[in-house]
């Protein structure tokens, strides 16, 4: 390898932290031509983990290594989500959670790359493509290994769960991880709450949250809040909550 090829591979492994993926077609707008990356590959510099996605050679990548390739190379909004972004900044270290299992979300006009979904990152990954939240709104940057990416704030994350519930996350277990957000702040929580366009979620989260009788609630200007008209059945057979008009789950209404 030349002295001009070798300064940009050195250039390359310097600007970018390990365990990511690195995007042929990033690296292509970086000035690294396909010709280019065929050769590093024969060099064995890099691997290949699918059409168009490249690791370092060796490198030890996990899906959060790709969803950084997605954030800020491809630039979706596909995010760690509900329980996994809570169980990512410590709030649901009470909670069985399975380290098998990872939850993302990302707007209804994304599309996961062919490397990211054929990929074995060693959990099921589960990804929910829907609009019911701006993409944008409620992302926190974590850090994991050398490098960060954005995941739902624990406001969001709650929001996110409430909108798998009842059929594909227990209402009894957002109710427990709720009751440990007694901090969090109403500017945030109004915010998304004016924004969410689903009813379901927006009476369900003030519900828990009054349930888990939390300051918080009180600052919010629930006037601005579109909670929709009528009675809303969560689940059938269940407990009337005439204050919010919804129908939920009897045991979690007994819970005291």
């Amino acid at each position: 390898m030349n002295t001009e090829k070798g300064h940009k591979i050195n250039q390359l492994l310097s600007s970018q932290p390990s365990g990511v993926v690195l995007t042929s077609s990033w690296l292509g707008e970086q000035g690294y031509s396909l010709d280019l990356q065929k050769q590093y590959k024969k060099s064995r510099w890099f691997d290949t983990i699918g059409t168009g996605a490249l690791i370092r050679h060796g490198d030890q990548v996990d899906y959060l290594g790709g969803i950084y390739a997605l954030q800020t190379q491809i630039g979706l909004y596909v995010h760690p989500a509900a329980k996994t972004a809570l169980s990512m900044q410590g709030k649901a270290h009470y909670l069985e959670l399975s380290a098998k299992a990872v939850q993302l979300f990302g707007s209804s006009e994304e599309n996961l790359p062919l490397w990211f979904k054929k990929r074995d990152w060693g959990v099921s990954v589960d990804c929910r493509l829907t609009s019911f939240l701006p993409s944008e709104l409620g992302l926190i940057d974590v850090e994991h290994k050398n490098f960060k990416v954005k995941v739902s704030s624990p406001a969001r994350a709650i929001m996110e769960c409430l909108y798998l519930a009842p059929k594909s996350q227990p209402l009894i277990e957002v109710y427990e991880l709720m009751e440990g957000l007694n901090n969090l702040r109403p500017v945030t929580v109004q915010k998304l709450l004016e924004a969410c366009t689903s009813v379901k979620v927006k009476r369900l989260f003030l519900y828990l949250a009054d349930k888990a009788g939390h300051e918080w609630l009180k600052y919010l200007e629930l006037d601005k809040v579109d909670l929709g008209s009528g009675k809303r059945a969560i689940v059938s057979d269940g407990a009337y909550v005439p204050k919010y008009q919804i129908t939920v789950p009897k045991e979690l209404e007994s819970v005291a």
